[in-house]
């Protein structure tokens, strides 16, 4: 599940790099819209797309995925338990606790907007214009839309500003702007301690309002007086936030928008490069996950092996060093073993086999018959 939030939340930040990069000045409010929501699309669906089988037939993928494994992941530590008093495991939990505890408040938050927008409607008049329903606000609240339900005063607005809002919201009911607010309002939620995520939000937000402020024009509405419109609903506020507002801020960049030169058509082939960096970050998500599973195969084979065997195992004595078996002595004066032979005529130690032994009265004497002479200069020899 971390690893999980972790590449949730870096696929966000290289995205939003990705937008300011070459999608932040153009024109082409459909397309940018498009790109914006498969960011976050892309984000989420990137970890759970499985393409290890074909990661590990790939040398180079594979060198990659062990040199990530020896340098970026932990080093492996077997034999380690974790007591009750590991801190780690301590403010592990405790981050834990705090994550999904500001995550349960900002959905509590949510979930109290829309039902503050659904408790307004079914308070408000409504009156058809056209083939648009229109919810009359109680007060003077600055207009805004929630998906096909559109909120206006219109006794704060002359008829050209009434004419002027009502295809602004038109729009944004038109196109289901209110799906891109909700969702970005929901991934805010999940990744509320990634910044990137609510700076993303910020230009869904905005693009969305570029997109009805070109309607707006399209229609044959004169710029520079709705432009004066807009600053003199500047000052009006609703309740809710995850309204498509007519007057949402900042005003300033929704101005220099409109009187932007539109960018040229064959700025939209800007757009493919998304396809590549989505497929790396594919590659990448998989050669980490490669690498975390050999290192997992690697940790359970370290534990595998028996842990009451952790005595340091037995020297191997050198070959050179261990003592060596009493080698013959020679021929004369010598016995193996070093010892001379007894009374008996046997030797007072063992005897090795094959060893002539000279023959001996029972004095001890050497017998000096025809039949032994010889025997003291042959002395001890080996059959």
């Amino acid at each position: 599940m971390l690893a999980y939030f972790l590449k949730v939340n870096v696929a966000i930040v290289l995205f939003y790099a990705f937008y300011r990069l070459f999608f932040y000045k153009d024109t082409f409010f459909g397309w940018r819209r498009t790109a914006l929501l498969c960011f976050f699309a892309v984000s989420a669906a990137i970890p759970l797309l499985n393409i290890q089988t074909w990661i590990t037939e790939q040398e180079p993928m594979v060198a990659m995925a062990d040199l990530y494994a020896s340098v970026v992941l932990p080093e492996l530590t077997a034999g380690t338990e974790a007591t009750p008093a590991d801190w780690k495991s301590i403010l592990s939990e405790y981050a834990n606790i705090a994550y999904w505890g500001i995550a349960a408040l900002l959905m509590i938050r949510l979930v109290m907007q829309l039902a503050g927008i659904i408790r307004l409607a079914c308070r408000c008049r409504k009156v058809q214009i056209g083939n648009t329903n229109i919810h009359l606000l109680p007060k003077a609240d600055g207009p805004f839309s929630f998906f096909h339900w559109i909120f206006i005063h219109p006794s704060s607005h002359t008829e050209e500003e009434f004419n002027e809002i009502l295809t602004h919201e038109q729009t944004h009911a038109r196109q289901w702007h209110s799906i891109d607010v909700i969702i970005s309002e929901l991934v805010c939620i999940f990744c509320w301690c990634n910044p990137f995520a609510w700076l993303m939000k910020r230009e869904i937000r905005t693009n969305l309002e570029y997109m009805a402020d070109a309607r707006v024009l399209e229609n044959g509405y004169d710029s520079k007086t709705y432009q004066y419109h807009l600053l003199g609903l500047s000052h009006q506020k609703a309740a809710a936030t995850i309204y498509n507002s007519f007057n949402v801020l900042p005003l300033k960049k929704r101005i220099k928008m409109m009187n932007k030169k539109r960018t040229k058509e064959i700025g939209r082939t800007k757009y493919l490069m998304f396809l590549p960096l989505a497929a790396l970050l594919m590659i990448v998500s998989n050669i980490e996950a490669v690498a975390r599973t050999t290192k997992k195969i690697a940790t359970e084979v370290i534990e595998a092996v028996d842990p009451k065997t952790e005595q340091p195992a037995p020297e191997v004595q050198d070959p050179q060093a261990a003592p060596q078996p009493d080698q013959h002595r020679g021929r004369r004066g010598g016995h193996a073993g070093g010892k001379e032979p007894g009374p008996d005529g046997a030797a007072g130690g063992h005897v090795p086999d094959g060893v002539r032994v000279p023959p001996r009265d029972h004095a001890g004497k050497l017998l000096q018959g025809p039949a032994h002479r010889g025997a003291d200069h042959v002395g001890y020899g080996l059959d």
